[in-house]
């Protein structure tokens, strides 16, 4: 579905900006969370990105308007591969779901707490057709996300970019209100991909930026945000663009990224020059408190129910 042009909104307040907590784990493929997260039964490092949501959650300020959560299974059911997307049974339902939620709230903002990279789809459609032509995106990423139903890896989350710019599976493309233009939208921190997805950069149009050209200045990123025309921008933030040589925050450690401090200015910078009307937080995978919950599982008195005695 192309995208639509609606009428500029202005921020009235805390009931316009939505916190939208968004669990979502399914996206992830199972063969890449098992080779990455070996530590872990599979069932639980799938999980992880769950437990994810309910930790960011924890230590984000209180939000001042309406928080919501999409429903999410924690069952295996629909998981098969169908039409070349993992989960895509699942998938399909979460979406659909996450965007009735969003619609009972219409809000001018979404912050959106993840889950996978795949929660910004929602979100970030729905504030493409309250904003249209004046919406750019801005993914924070060491990857690309633009595989597609034919690529080597089928995990759902790696195909957000491609659902959010009108490409990929048509079941998902059908379920979206609009979608962005790949010319306004930004990958930023991009510095591992795939072979087989990324020509599908250049193909459509998308601008990358590499870690090394956003060292020093936000500049150039500033200078592309200036030339799209937009005034308003929803920015994603995936954990894993960290340099994974300071910290490793996300489901894999990926190094030679963008350093905290790197990220905080560039965010800082796109604050100051455009309108932040869409924040995600995604990919987050809480080694340590995943550790301590298998260290406390079973433990008398943390069970649901104590035995008579």
């Amino acid at each position: 579905m192309p995208h639509t042009t609606a009428p500029a909104d202005t921020y009235r307040g805390p009931g316009d900006h939505l916190r939208l907590l968004w669990p979502q784990w399914q996206g992830a493929g199972a063969a890449a969370v098992k080779e990455l997260a070996p530590e872990f039964p599979l069932g639980i490092a799938r999980r992880g990105y769950a437990l994810g949501t309910k930790v960011l959650e924890a230590i984000l300020p209180p939000h001042e308007g309406p928080t919501a959560t999409v429903p999410v299974t924690m069952s295996d059911d629909g998981l098969e591969e169908r039409d070349g997307v993992e989960a895509k049974a699942v998938v399909l339902k979460q979406l659909a779901s996450a965007l009735d939620v969003i619609r009972a709230h219409d809000p001018a903002r979404i912050t959106t707490l993840g889950g996978e990279c795949a929660v910004s789809v929602a979100p970030f459609a729905e504030l493409a057709r309250r904003y249209g032509d004046d919406l750019a995106v801005i993914w924070i990423d060491s990857h690309p996300d633009v595989a597609t139903p034919s690529s080597a890896y089928r995990g759902y989350h790696a195909m957000a970019v491609t659902a959010l710019t009108g490409h990929g599976d048509n079941d998902i493309r059908k379920l979206l209100p609009a979608t962005v233009a790949a010319d306004r939208l930004a990958l930023v921190g991009l510095h591992e991909w795939t072979d087989d997805d990324f020509p599908n950069i250049a193909a459509w149009g998308i601008h990358p930026f590499s870690p090394d050209q956003l060292r020093a200045t936000t500049g150039p990123l500033l200078d592309w945000l200036r030339a799209t025309g937009c005034t308003r921008v929803a920015v994603h933030f995936d954990v894993d663009t960290i340099d994974s040589s300071e910290i490793g925050l996300g489901l894999g450690f990926v190094p030679g990224g963008l350093t905290s401090s790197e990220v905080r200015r560039i965010v800082t910078d796109i604050d100051k020059a455009a309108d932040i009307v869409g924040l995600t937080i995604a990919e987050f995978i809480p080694r340590q408190v995943m550790r301590l919950q298998q260290i406390l599982s079973g433990f008398p008195l943390l069970q649901n129910s104590s035995p008579a005695h």
